[in-house]
């Protein structure tokens, strides 16, 4: 009897504190809510301490694997000749002389991450371009000679090692696991500032600053190309502060990962002023795997030009989205021409990997090496396709016959002109320019269909011919023809 008359006792009790509960947690908070002096109420909150972000493991585990880079170039001015007035004009013996070349030396300075423990840093190649001394400071101040093992300027990244071993590392992440609005830090030496740690959010992703746009040169030397570079741009912005000699350093996320490497600002005075971009660290990791095991930068070709879908090409081929990229142009004998991509093409997806833009496209492209095959899928005339690429390079050796019968010539192919094309521009014979990709042609201007007629004043009527003669010069080729429409040219490159 007693035994039952305590569990009824029990059930009572714990009934009524689980009313009570649910009743609190339910009722409306009869606070009054705070005031100020004049009588207006705000609204408070009470955050606990993990809900705010702590960087402190992120900072303290990448921040000895971020380097301080210090640059030394040689250059030789050619001072001006100065010519006596009066023997220039009359004739009079007099004092005129020739000045000696002047050596001078510019110092400049960036950043760098350890990538492996025995010694490999990648950097910006702008930091390193053209360096005659490379001087690596570690975090413990210990300095070490560097030495260059590449560089890629399409995507501005560089290679550097320094003998040693047992270094920090920072270890990569996947970039394209980034959200929009995720903490990140930059770390880096600006204006000497070493070790320097500064936060911010990923603002976007996949941004392009004008895809053949130059990168500014920190040390004010102009290039030597009349022709914009081939850049490959998929940025991470970032809010995060980034300054002059930031370059070449760490972003890394919450978990100390390394997602990109700091590269540029967007500014008008040259500081930062809001926007900082970095390389994502897919592409990073890509470019220093080719250089360390190949030695050069094993890039995947897809031989297609296009343009981001509008809204008049949605309505006109009644898209759902306007995801995806329009193709405009295939290059004969490409990757894409052999998958069956077509003019109008609508490319959605790379790999199951959804097209968004423009700069997506050359990302994803740009994980490729040649002989990689992937699946892209494509919409025409209403149609959704799967089509399987087989990549090619981005040049293939001067002299090589291709499947279309031209023959490639450092980056670009050639063949014989045809008959209809001489008759149009009222010539007995020439090469025709058929494609310009990546190499020398390309850095001297050349453009499709331009017709050589003389290489190093030598009448040329085949591709042979053009590469004879090139192969016998020992320093430069000089090429004259005219354009595809006619209109008189010449261009030329040294073979260094």
């Amino acid at each position: 009897m007693k035994k039952g008359l305590l569990t009824v006792l029990a059930s009572v009790l714990i009934s009524g504190l689980t009313a009570y509960a649910i009743v609190r947690s339910t009722a409306p908070d009869m606070t009054p809510a705070p005031v100020t002096s004049d009588g207006a109420s705000y609204r408070t909150v009470n955050l606990e301490q993990t809900d705010y972000p702590d960087f402190t493991y992120a900072a303290e585990s990448a921040v000895d694997a971020v380097v301080y880079v210090a640059v030394t170039i040689k250059t030789t001015v050619q001072q001006q000749q100065y010519i006596d007035p009066l023997e220039f004009f009359f004739g009079y013996p007099g004092g005129g002389y020739n000045r000696q070349p002047q050596e001078r030396e510019q110092r400049g300075s960036g950043s760098g991450v350890i990538i492996r423990p025995d010694g490999y840093i990648v950097t910006n190649n702008h930091v390193v371009n053209g360096a005659t001394e490379v001087q690596v400071v570690l975090n413990n101040n210990k300095t070490y000679e560097a030495k260059v093992i590449g560089t890629d300027e399409a995507t501005d990244v560089a290679l550097i090692k320094i003998e040693a071993e047992g270094l920090p590392t920072i270890p990569f992440a996947d970039s394209d696991n980034l959200r929009l609005g995720e903490w990140v830090l930059a770390i880096g030496s600006p204006y000497n500032l070493r070790s320097t740690i500064t936060a911010g959010i990923v603002s976007a992703k996949g941004r392009s600053m004008g895809g053949a746009t130059e990168q500014q040169d920190p040390y004010g030397r102009q290039s030597q190309s009349s022709q914009p570079k081939i850049k490959i741009e998929s940025f991470i912005q970032t809010d995060a502060v980034v300054n002059p000699g930031n370059s070449g350093g760490a972003l890394v996320n919450k978990a100390g990962e390394l997602v990109g490497i700091n590269t540029m600002i967007y500014s008008q005075t040259g500081s930062y002023a809001g926007y900082s971009f970095a390389v994502p660290s897919n592409i990073v990791r890509k470019i220093v795997e080719d250089l360390i095991d190949f030695g050069s930068v094993k890039r995947a070709r897809l031989g297609v030009t296009y343009r981001q879908v509008t809204d008049d090409d949605q309505k006109e081929l009644k898209l759902s989205s306007l995801d995806g990229v329009y193709i405009e142009e295939v290059s004969a004998g490409s990757s894409a021409d052999k998958a069956g991509i077509r003019k109008g093409d609508i490319l959605v997806s790379i790999d199951g990997a959804k097209v968004s833009n423009m700069a997506f496209v050359q990302e994803k492209v740009n994980g490729y090496r040649p002989g990689d095959k992937a699946v892209l899928r494509v919409i025409r005339n209403g149609n959704v396709r799967d089509l399987e690429v087989v990549f090619q390079g981005t040049t293939e050796e001067t002299g090589t016959v291709t499947e279309d019968g031209s023959v490639a010539f450092y980056g670009s192919k050639l063949r014989k002109a045809p008959q209809e094309t001489l008759d149009r521009l009222g010539l007995k014979g020439g090469v025709e320019i058929v494609s310009v990709g990546e190499g020398k042609l390309l850095d001297a201007g050349a453009s499709q269909g331009f017709i050589i007629l003389y290489v190093n004043d030598q009448a040329v009527n085949s591709p042979d011919e053009v590469i004879e003669i090139a192969k016998k010069s020992r320093r430069a080729v000089y090429i004259e023809g005219v354009t595809a429409r006619g209109k008189a040219s010449y261009f030329g490159f040294g073979k260094e």
